[in-house]
């Protein structure tokens, strides 16, 4: 592209946004961004929760930071990262030479957005001799903070990786966090965040969902609330909860997070039935509102514009590395 087709496009983008840009409704997407990946050299990761065309066109599918390790491993010069901004934010911690590329700035994420790191700064000053371990699902400026990361898969033994008598914050998920507690024992300070996808799944409705199918498994994602997570056959990560599935002999699941993890699920367990844990709506699934920004059209102009890019302060992503690197040395150690 010219530099003056460049800031020709990067404006129409500031101005006006991806939906004022139409995209020709008998253009082949499929055909369309696999011919922009090869000639960008691009490598394209979808969440579990996009959107299943989006994960069936992408070279990596899974949770966040797994993803942006994947990236990091590969020579692309490109990273299309579809899922929210704290996740092409961490991709470009972990590859900073790399172009990082998100379908839409708007993707944001309600967890990483309840802990904005000018307050989580002042909070942290009211307990100078504790540590911060803060979930991989934060803003990149919130890592600068917080000096051991974690993932829903690794918590528990990150936070048992830490001697007793240390203190601890963790941030920003206070669901995740109560699980970490209960699990471990340990009594932590803990930040006011959470994820508003998992904090409004309906009790009642689940649990006439488990009367109408007896034989289901209920499972369920941390992040959710206490109560949910008491009737849960069994808790994980997404990608744990995908396991599960696979490796279960019930035919028969009732599924407690973003329900775009079900695609996985039906593509990899055919013969098995899955349903989505109804919110406190009148919808019959709880799906992201951010993740969902993510479309193809969206996918093909950020690919064929090469926007938004996300960019970084080179102290960010120095200093927001190591609490990513800590939390991988102690994975490494404990073999996970």
């Amino acid at each position: 592209m010219s530099a003056t087709a460049y800031a020709n496009a990067e404006k129409t983008l500031t101005q006006k946004g991806w939906l004022d840009l139409e995209v020709d409704p008998t253009l082949d997407l499929v055909a369309e961004i696999q011919k922009l990946k090869k000639e960008k050299n691009a490598v394209i990761l979808a969440h579990y929760y996009q959107e299943s065309e989006i994960q069936d066109i992408a070279d990596f599918i899974g949770d966040s930071l797994q993803l942006s390790q994947q990236a990091a491993k590969t020579d692309a010069d490109v990273i299309v990262f579809a899922g929210v901004h704290f996740m092409a934010e961490t991709a470009k911690m972990l590859s900073p030479q790399k172009k990082v590329l998100l379908p839409d700035l708007n993707a944001g994420c309600s967890l990483a957005d309840s802990a904005p790191a000018p307050l989580f700064r002042k909070f942290k000053e009211k307990y100078p001799n504790h540590i911060v371990v803060s979930y991989v699902n934060c803003t990149a400026e919130l890592k600068t903070l917080t000096d051991i990361c974690c993932t829903s898969s690794n918590a528990v033994q990150i936070i048992e990786s830490i001697p007793k008598d240390q203190p601890i914050i963790f941030a920003p998920d206070k669901n995740l966090g109560a699980y970490l507690v209960k699990k471990t024992g340990r009594d932590m300070v803990l930040w006011n965040g959470a994820c508003m996808v998992h904090e409004i799944f309906s009790n009642e409705k689940i649990t006439k969902l488990m009367h109408r199918h007896p034989n289901a498994k209920f499972i369920a994602h941390p992040e959710c609330e206490a109560h949910i997570l008491d009737k849960a056959d069994y808790i994980g990560s997404t990608s744990g909860l995908l396991k599960y599935t696979e490796e279960s002999d019930a035919t028969e699941f009732i599924v407690a997070t973003e329900p775009g993890i079900i695609h996985q699920m039906q593509l990899r367990s055919p013969h098995k039935t899955f349903i989505p844990a109804p919110p406190n709506n009148a919808c019959a699934c709880n799906e992201c509102p951010h993740m969902r920004l993510n479309t193809m059209e969206k996918l093909y102009l950020c690919m064929k514009y090469e926007l938004p890019e996300i960019t970084l302060p080179e102290w960010v992503i120095k200093e927001g590395r190591v609490c990513i690197d800590r939390m991988l040395e102690i994975s490494a150690k404990a073999g996970l």
